[in-house]
C-alpha cells in the first residue's frame, strides 16, 4: 500500500504516526476510519469517549491492527499530551465545545475548551517541530457585509458582499452581550495565535474551516447519545424531532442561509491535507459545498417532503406516514437562550483548496440527507421508542 501510493506532486506517499485529538467524535470517527482502510499511516487517537471508534479497535483480525492506539485522556489536565505529541509526526486537533446551544449558556466552558485548552497542543507542536492540523469553524467569519445592507440593495446580490474568502473576508461579530459569539471569538484568536507561531517560529500548521458537515454519527440526539436536555445543531435537531414525530422548530423563521457538505467528501479534503503538506502548509483552508445552499427552513422543507414527488424523505427510510404540520416557528430567546445571535449567510469561497489541492465536493444535498436519515432512523428508532414509552414519575 505505502509503496503505490503517491501525493498531488507524483511524490511516494511514506507512513506516518498521526496524533488525533478528538478522535472519537462525529469527524475523528470518519477519519480514523478513512486511515486505517485507505492508508498505511498509524493513529494514536486521543479522546474522554471511544464509542464511535470501537469498531476500529477490535477485534484483534482487522488488517490494520496495531495501527490505531487509543489513549483515554482529557487534555485539559494529562500529562502525557506532549509526550503522544512527541511520538508522533503529525497532530491533528478536532477538540472543541461546538454546540451553538452551549455558547450562550456556557460561554465560559467555549472559550477555554477551544482557546485555552488548545494552546499546549499548538505549544508543544511549535517546541518540538511538528506539524498541525488545527481544526477551526466557518463561524469565525460571523456576519456578512452583505447583512448590513438595506434589505432591499441590490448589492446583496453581489457574491462580493457574502462570499466568504479565507484571505480576503473580514470577520465581523455581534456585541459582546451577544454570548453566541464566544465560540467564535475564541476559534478565530487560536487561529491567530496559529499564524503568529507559524511566521515567528516556523511552526508548520494548515487551519481547516469546516462549512456544515453531515453525516453518519454527527452530533447526538437527545435523551439517547446525549444529554436529554441538550439541543444539538440543526440537522440533529430536525432529525430528532423527526424521530419523535414533532414539528420541526425553525428559530426566527429559518431564514439563516447555511451550505451542507456531506462527511466522506469533506474526510476527501482532509486526507489531501494530510498527505500533501507542501501544499497545505501555512492555509487555511473553507471545506464546504457552496452548492448545497439553503435556508434552514428550506433544509426542514427537504427533510420532510421531497419536492415534486410523491414521497416524503422521512417517510422513504422510515415507513412512517407524513407528518401533518412539519414545522413550526420558535424565537431564537425561545430555543437558545439570551444572548443568541447569528449569521446570516455561510457561503464558502473555494478557489484555494481547488488551487492547492484540487478538491471539490461531490455529494448533493438530496443525498447526503438521505444517508443521514437513513443511518439516524437505523441507529435511534427504537431506542426513542423506548424512551416516549417510559412512564413519567409522579
Amino acid at each position: 500500500m505505502a509503496s503505490s501510493r503517491v501525493d498531488l506532486d507524483g511524490n511516494p506517499i511514506k507512513p506516518i504516526t498521526i496524533c488525533m485529538i478528538g478522535a472519537g467524535g462525529f469527524i475523528g470517527s470518519h477519519l480514523c476510519e478513512k486511515l486505517m482502510t485507505e492508508t498505511p499511516h498509524t493513529v494514536l487517537a486521543l479522546d474522554v469517549y471511544n464509542d464511535k471508534i470501537k469498531h476500529l479497535l477490535e477485534p484483534e483480525t482487522n488488517p490494520w491492527h496495531g495501527r490505531i492506539n487509543f489513549h483515554r485522556l482529557n487534555i485539559k489536565h494529562d500529562s502525557r499530551l506532549e509526550g503522544l505529541i512527541k511520538m508522533a509526526d503529525l497532530t491533528i486537533n478536532l477538540a472543541a465545545i461546538c454546540t451553538p446551544a452551549d455558547y450562550n449558556t456556557r460561554p465560559l466552558d467555549t472559550i477555554y475548551s477551544n482557546f485555552i485548552d488548545a494552546l499546549p497542543v499548538v505549544k508543544y507542536c511549535s517546541e518540538n517541530n511538528k506539524r498541525l492540523i488545527h481544526f477551526s469553524t466557518c463561524e469565525v467569519y460571523g456576519k456578512t457585509i452583505g447583512s448590513f445592507l438595506p434589505k432591499d440593495s441590490p448589492l446583496r446580490k453581489d457574491p462580493a458582499y457574502y462570499v466568504l474568502k479565507e484571505d480576503e473576508s473580514p470577520c465581523i461579530f455581534g456585541s459582546i452581550e451577544k454570548q453566541r459569539w464566544s465560540y467564535a471569538c475564541a476559534k478565530q484568536l487560536i487561529e491567530r495565535l496559529i499564524y503568529a507561531e507559524g511566521a515567528e517560529n516556523g511552526l508548520e500548521f494548515t487551519i481547516v474551516r469546516p462549512f456544515n458537515w453531515i453525516g453518519p454519527r454527527m452530533d447526538f440526539i437527545p435523551g439517547i447519545d446525549g444529554p436529554s436536555e441538550g439541543v444539538p445543531r440543526v440537522l440533529a435537531c430536525f432529525s430528532n424531532n423527526l424521530l419523535r414525530k414533532e414539528p420541526l422548530k425553525l428559530v426566527d423563521g429559518g431564514q439563516s442561509q447555511r451550505t451542507f457538505v456531506y462527511i466522506k467528501d469533506a474526510i476527501e479534503a482532509v486526507l489531501l491535507m494530510i498527505e500533501n503538506p507542501a501544499r497545505a502548509n501555512g492555509h487555511i483552508f473553507n471545506v464546504g459545498n457552496p452548492n448545497n445552499e439553503v435556508t434552514v427552513r428550506q433544509l426542514g422543507e427537504m427533510m420532510v417532503k421531497v419536492k415534486g414527488l410523491s414521497f416524503i424523505v422521512y417517510s422513504k427510510v422510515s415507513g412512517d406516514p407524513p407528518l401533518e404540520n412539519a414545522t413550526v416557528d420558535v424565537s431564537s430567546k425561545e430555543f437558545y437562550g439570551e444572548g443568541y445571535d447569528d449569521s446570516d449567510k455561510r457561503i464558502p469561497d473555494m478557489t484555494i483548496i481547488n488551487r492547492q489541492l484540487g478538491w471539490n465536493p461531490k455529494t448533493s444535498l438530496w443525498d447526503l440527507l438521505e444517508s443521514t436519515l437513513t443511518y439516524q432512523h437505523r441507529t435511534y428508532a427504537e431506542a426513542v421508542k423506548k424512551v416516549i414509552a417510559k412512564p413519567v414519575a409522579s
